[in-house]
Order: structure tokens, then C-alpha cells, then sequence
């Protein structure tokens, strides 16, 4: 895992969590707030925050066609929570207009496990990763609706896909970086990068 240079998105949003989890098991972090950022770097993490603020600033700061660019160059992606619906194909409950990066084919509804109060942590038995259950934490968390062709739904909660997987890509509803679990940011450099 050393050596691995990992862009987080850092427009919004947890990205300052992703980057201590990040370096805590051996990776070497950028911010990404410009398109030049995102030059050299190995796999990307999209954070939560708020997806409709995120996806504006990605367009206005010109990252969109950066962010797909280094997609289709075979880059890894991690996207949690808020990064999730910006990765995804089909956003059912989004702003009208807004572009998807559409990185992985699932289908999302935003906050649709509740608002801020509602927020919760549960254990996830996630395929792949050993040590017992892993604290999912859900907060304003989104679900995913549908999975696509090839989508590998790797945990569930209450009978609904919290984390998935196609190729080189990965999404969460919940946020890894703020369980204190170094898990899940392990299996993403390990297994996808």
C-alpha cells in the first residue's frame, strides 16, 4: 500500500476523514480542488457532504471531465455516502439538470433513510473483509434502488445494497471514514486499487 497516491475530492464534505484513514494504512493523499490535481494519482475517493453542492462544484471547477477522465483511464474510485449519488447512473430524487459522473450502474434515492436526527450506526457483514461486523455509519444516508449488470452487492442493511462494487469501482451509503475502522479503507487499496 505504500507508495499508492490516492486524490480525495476535497470541494465539500468529510475529505479531511478519508485522508487520515487513508495515510493511517499506508497511502499518500491529495486534496483535489482543481483539475491538476488530480494528475499522477493511482485511485480517487468521492466523500460524503452534499451531493447537489458537490456535483455543482465539480462542474465549476472544471473537474467533471478531469474526475471521468482519470475513470477511463482505469483509475479506482471509492465513493461514500454523498460521493455514492455523484458516482451513480440514476439519481431517482435529484436536482433537475444536474449531470451524473455515472461511474457504476446503481440507482439512488438521497436521504432516504431519514434526516440529520435520524442518523444511525449499524454492523455490516461486508464480503471480503474478515474481523467480525464493520459500524456502518448512516447519516442522511442515501439507498441504492438498483444494481446494475455485473454490480457485486457486497453488504446490506435491512435487505437493501449498502455497498457495491463493479470492477474498479466502489461505492458506500454509509461513511468508513468516520467509523473509526481502518477495514474498509485497507480493502479499497488492496482489493480495487
Amino acid at each position: 500500500m505504500n507508495g499508492v497516491k490516492v486524490g480525495v475530492l476535497a470541494l465539500q464534505g468529510a475529505f479531511r476523514e478519508h485522508i487520515e484513514s487513508l495515510q493511517a494504512v499506508g497511502a499518500t493523499c491529495v486534496e483535489v480542488r482543481r483539475p491538476e490535481h488530480v494528475s499522477g494519482v493511482d485511485a480517487l475517493v468521492l466523500p460524503g457532504g452534499e451531493s447537489t453542492t458537490i456535483t455543482k462544484l465539480l462542474v465549476s471547477s472544471g473537474l467533471f471531465d478531469a474526475v471521468q477522465d482519470v475513470v477511463c483511464v482505469g483509475a479506482p474510485v471509492l465513493g461514500t455516502c454523498a460521493g455514492m449519488i455523484v458516482a451513480a447512473t440514476e439519481v431517482l430524487d435529484g436536482a433537475e439538470g444536474l449531470p451524473s459522473l455515472g461511474l457504476i450502474d446503481v440507482a439512488v434515492r438521497r436521504n432516504a433513510y431519514g434526516r440529520q436526527r435520524e442518523s444511525f450506526e449499524a454492523p455490516l457483514t461486508i464480503s471480503g473483509i474478515a474481523g467480525g461486523p464493520f459500524p456502518g455509519v448512516f447519516i442522511r444516508a442515501p439507498v441504492i434502488e438498483r444494481v446494475g449488470a455485473g454490480v457485486e452487492v457486497l453488504a446490506s442493511f435491512e435487505g437493501r445494497p449498502v455497498l457495491a462494487r463493479k470492477g474498479r469501482v466502489a461505492v458506500s451509503t454509509f461513511h468508513p471514514e468516520l467509523s473509526g475502522d481502518l477495514r474498509l479503507h485497507r480493502w479499497f487499496l488492496s482489493e480495487v486499487v
